[in-house]
């Protein structure tokens, strides 16, 4: 629990609205750049290699259940290390704060290089977080990226100007180059109806120089009638002018709760501004995937409330492409419909049953280095044989016409080397995540099993080759392995994407 909200954050109130542009806090010479999907942003020790943050949000520490913690490995040109490894908690000498039961420190995770010093820094949502006298307010933990990669030193702590019981500050977060009138990122964070974006000076002489953020949030602006909840965000340049555009993935809470729905901004010289909300998510992914210069974005919708549409299934992805001035393009503005896929969708491995959750998780980036980002989408729910939500993962290819079932691939823990046999409530691919640590620029992919092992969670990689993702020579790592408290933690709930 915490009791004071840091003074030195600077914060300032802005209205978001149709048409009006979010602004940077505040503005200094800088170099503008892009964001598609071959931008990584997760290189903590600057050394060229893609690290990987994992989030276990209900970990046990100090004997306070569902504190929660995060894991950071680090990438070599042999792939993703198991040591050194680190693990990082509220108790972790540096982090402010203390673990408290509940505070579910990981359930979020971001990465960017926020004050744009070379380190990508690591961002961990706390949206449990208790701020005396208000409970589960929510806060988040920023991690500064060196040399030496991240530990809890010097770390910083922000919080919601205004707190509120229940907001779950944190709860969804995101980084990436929003203005060209900064060298580093900015960051982006919900609550349960807000968006904060802050900013970071750039520190040329290191840590000793970093000065407080600034700040600047507001209501989240939609649909009357239809207010998104936010569960997730991504980040991609849509209308290619070398801008991050940002999406806000959540569920409807208004006269039609339960639905997925998504709110986009696009990047303009002042600042990000809300364009309209597009049917699909909660789960959002973005990149390139017909390699036309313009990242496109990926939704998923697990399950939706039974309104005799075509939602009603086990599970939907969209598609929504990128153009030249426009973004993704969708059935609420100008320009073609998304494309929806499903496990009935010909050549899609499976059939698609309801509970299934396909489009709980979506990742998108290149597997087989052809130049196309690919997608891989995650199925908790999905029953292999009579084993009910032991879950599965697949990976649909990237083409010059867009995403296509030619050469599409599925897996599950009955499928030939990978590891383990299917459990009742494994949920395996509760989470994945294109990533490639060894910089060999073909991504693979790390499938996440949150319920693995009566809730301790697992996470397993699966390599990549010519051929884009294989089973063969797979591997599994779980919190223990890293040197966390293993017991119902739910490692892999989260990873970054």
């Amino acid at each position: 629990m915490r009791t004071h909200r840091p003074a030195a954050v600077i914060a300032a109130s802005f209205l978001l609205m149709a048409g009006a542009a979010i602004a940077a806090p505040s503005a200094y010479a800088g170099t503008p750049g892009g964001t598609h999907a071959n931008d990584r942003n997760n290189d903590f020790n600057g050394d060229g290699f893609e690290d990987v943050l994992i989030g276990a949000p209900t970990g046990t520490i100090g004997g306070k259940k569902a504190a929660g913690y995060v894991t950071v490995q680090y990438g070599a040109s042999t792939g993703l290390l198991t040591h050194p490894a680190v693990v990082i908690g509220q108790n972790t000498t540096g982090v402010p704060g203390a673990a408290e039961a509940g505070d579910g420190f990981g359930r979020a995770v971001a990465t960017g290089d926020l004050d744009g010093d070379g380190y990508d820094d690591a961002v961990v949502g706390v949206p449990g977080e208790d701020i005396e006298p208000v409970t589960d307010a929510g806060g988040i933990v920023v991690l500064w990226g060196s040399p030496t990669g991240l530990s809890g030193g010097d770390s910083d702590w922000l919080q919601a100007d205004e707190l509120t019981a229940g907001a779950g500050f944190g709860g969804a977060l995101a980084a990436a180059h929003f203005s060209p009138d900064i060298p580093g990122d900015q960051l982006a964070v919900t609550d349960r109806s807000n968006l904060t974006l802050y900013q970071y000076e750039a520190a040329p002489q290191g840590r000793s120089a970093r000065q407080a953020p600034t700040s600047r949030s507001s209501l989240i602006p939609g649909t009357p009638g239809r207010p998104i909840e936010p569960r997730a965000m991504t980040t991609g340049d849509y209308d290619g002018n070398g801008l991050a555009d940002l999406v806000i993935g959540g569920v409807t809470t208004g006269d039609e709760p339960g639905h997925g729905w998504s709110s986009l901004f696009l990047a303009e010289v002042q600042g990000l501004r809300y364009d309209r909300d597009l049917r699909g998510g909660p789960a959002v992914a973005s990149g390139d995937i017909d390699n036309d210069g313009y990242d496109d974005l990926v939704t998923g919708e697990p399950s939706s409330p039974d309104d005799g549409g075509e939602f009603v299934n086990g599970g939907v992805v969209g598609v929504y492409y990128g153009r030249a001035g426009d973004g993704p393009v969708g059935a609420e503005g100008p320009g073609t419909p998304p494309v929806w896929w499903t496990q009935d969708t010909a050549g899609v491995p499976g059939k698609d049953e309801r509970g299934d959750g396909w489009g709980a998780a979506v990742s998108v980036a290149d597997t087989n280095g052809d130049g196309y980002a690919d997608v891989a989408i995650g199925a908790p729910g999905e029953d292999i044989y009579s084993v009910a939500d032991a879950g599965a993962v697949w990976v649909l290819r990237g083409a010059a016409d867009g995403l296509t079932a030619d050469g599409a691939a599925s897996w599950d823990q009955d499928s030939i080397n990978v590891r383990g046999v299917p459990e009742k409530g494994d949920h395996w691919g509760g989470q994945v995540r294109l990533s490639d640590p060894d910089s060999n620029g073909r991504l693979g992919l790390l499938a996440a099993a949150p319920g693995e092992d009566a809730g301790n969670g697992v996470v397993w990689g699966l390599l990549s080759g010519p051929g884009g993702v294989t089973a063969s020579g797979s591997w599994t790592v779980d919190g223990g392995s890293l040197g966390g408290p293993a017991a119902g933690a739910s490692f892999g709930a989260v990873i970054d994407n």
